[in-house]
């Protein structure tokens, strides 16, 4: 390939290599010059474009990028459209994304013009996940590179998205008086959400005393019928002939390892009885923070159950983020700047209880404004950095309603599924160095911008970390704000539940902030919307 600047006359059927604009007249990078454009060019002055020609065995950068994507063909990934020498890899199932450091360490060094990057081995995805991008450099590449590249990536084992197996498992709960039955429902119910998010389902649960006969037979019980057995210790291992790997042993089954060089997640058991996994779960897998379990259960619903020796070789990233409960021994920051808020709006809901001929409740009148706008000029008036504003149901009426308001719209176009969709919306659209997200529910009209500044005030005297509630004085309620830390299980969130189901995982620390009656006051109704003061949309 022949790059650099000529004149426009030596321009035609080259590729112009960097945007162009002249006056009204624009031409993007990647455009090949035809006769007309350079006696536009001409005509405007240009004396000199930087342009590329290809010589024989070249490969213009989409078509070489494309070509790159379909040699991924069976490996579970789909490839976006190119543009400008990029295409992006997308999981087609929900799985487990699976990278050979040394295999794309191989392809990356085959011609610098191409490049690879895809997310960490072992990565769970969802369906759709971006799980890589592949980026062609110059205009050009030689085919030849080409050929040796998509040779490379044609390895199987390259990269590939292993897809989650529907499986069966069952949950053992062992139980000693200092254990709470509150303790262990919230487990259950945690560990029914992991287990859905890969497409399995728990069908069993039982509870018996910690013992290691009791518990041994209840193993034999579940291995016989089930595709895994998931075992929760009311007491943390300790010795690797302690009751759950005795327990296993006693069974019949084989302990594969006890321990694991992720933190948290050190004190986990894997074993198998027959073909079925077993596995003692560490304690800190009775939080939804992701920890070593997450990573071996992932794997085994993938049908790449780890040995020892896998498992041994995770300590490379395995120090995982810090979780509230456990400070020591990590450092606290001492950093001084102050914790920055956004707020994320959300006005998707289909508002059903307000009825057809009531209309939508956020285009409702108060004042002479629509509710949404209300409550986007309460968010605008606070101290936050930003608002962002998640739409879905009438969402073009929506938006229009707050024309002229520096707001930042997100559609979501998924909002039916409930309100997690649109939590998971909005928090992706905000800033990565945002370190809380104030959630605002749509339909509270006695809010003010001085009620959020006072959750936001406490949110950064508490070092940002902690979770932020408004109250009345007796009862929790709205709006309240998540630390970053909490928006990766957020966004593992799905159905018609919100932040509350994060409040109750016992995972972060929480601070109620008393708001008076506007904390609980939503209007949900035609009634409820008149008894505020405001007059619903169909109103005449």
């Amino acid at each position: 390939m022949r790059f650099g600047p000529v004149s426009p006359a030596d321009a035609e059927n080259a590729i112009l290599a960097h945007a162009l604009t002249v006056g009204s007249f624009r031409l993007k990078k990647g455009h090949v010059l035809t006769s007309d454009d350079l006696m536009l060019l001409k005509q405007a002055g240009v004396d000199s474009v930087i342009v590329a020609r290809l010589d024989p065995g070249d490969v213009s950068e989409d078509t070489a990028a494309e070509a790159l994507a379909q040699a991924f063909r069976g490996a579970n990934i789909r490839a976006a459209n190119a543009s400008t020498g990029r295409v992006n890899l997308h999981a087609t199932r929900a799985g487990l994304f699976r990278a050979d450091r040394l295999m794309v360490d191989h392809l990356n060094s085959i011609d610098p013009a191409i490049t690879f990057a895809c997310l960490a081995d072992l990565s769970q995805v969802a369906a759709d996940d971006m799980v890589a991008t592949i980026k062609i450099i110059p205009l050009a590449v030689p085919e030849a590179s080409l050929k040796q590249a998509r040779s490379a990536i044609e390895t199987p084992s390259m990269a590939r998205v292993l897809p989650f197996q529907s499986v069966c498992a069952g949950l053992i709960a062992t139980q000693l008086p200092s254990l709470k039955p509150g303790v262990m429902d919230k487990t259950r119910d945690l560990l029914e959400a992991r287990l859905g998010r890969a497409g399995s389902r728990l069908v069993e649960e039982v509870r018996v005393n910690h013992d290691q006969g009791l518990l041994a037979a209840e193993i034999g019980r579940m291995a016989s019928r089930l595709d895994l057995v998931i075992i929760f210790g009311a007491s943390a291992v300790t010795d690797p002939d302690d009751v759950i790997p005795a327990a296993i042993r006693s069974a019949g089954g084989r302990v594969e390892r006890v321990g694991m060089p992720v933190d948290p997640g050190n004190l986990l058991v894997l074993g198998s009885l027959g073909d079925v996994p077993v596995i003692g779960a560490p304690g800190c897998a009775r939080s939804p923070k992701e920890n070593g379990f997450d990573w071996v259960l992932a794997r085994i619903l993938a049908g790449d159950t780890p040995s020892s020796t896998d498992i041994s070789r995770l300590g490379v990233g395995g120090l995982l983020k810090e979780i509230p409960s456990r400070p020591q021994p990590r450092q606290v920051s001492t950093g001084s700047k102050t914790p920055e808020v956004a707020v994320v709006l959300l006005a998707a809901g289909r508002a059903s209880r307000m009825g057809e001929e009531a209309g939508h409740k956020l285009l409702a009148q108060f004042a002479g404004e629509p509710l949404v706008r209300r409550m986007a000029r309460t968010a605008l008036g606070s101290t936050a950095r930003l608002t962002a504003v998640v739409t879905g149901h009438r969402g073009k009426e929506i938006a229009a309603s707050l024309d002229g308001l520096a707001v930042k719209l997100v559609e979501n176009r998924d909002f039916a599924s409930g309100m997690a969709s649109s939590l998971k919306a909005g928090l992706g659209a905000l800033d990565d160095d945002v370190a809380g997200a104030l959630v605002l529910l749509g339909d509270m009209p006695a809010l003010t911008s001085e009620h959020l500044n006072l959750l936001i005030e406490t949110f950064a005297e508490a070092g940002g970390t902690s979770i932020v509630r408004a109250s009345d004085g007796v009862r929790r309620g709205n709006p309240v704000i998540l630390p970053r830390a909490a928006f990766s299980d957020a966004m593992a969130l799905s159905g018609d539940v919100g932040a509350r189901a994060l409040i109750e995982s016992g995972a972060w620390p929480v601070i109620d902030v008393e708001i008076g009656p506007a904390a609980r006051l939503d209007v949900d109704t035609p009634e409820a919307v008149r008894a505020a003061g405001g007059t619903v949309e169909f109103d005449t």
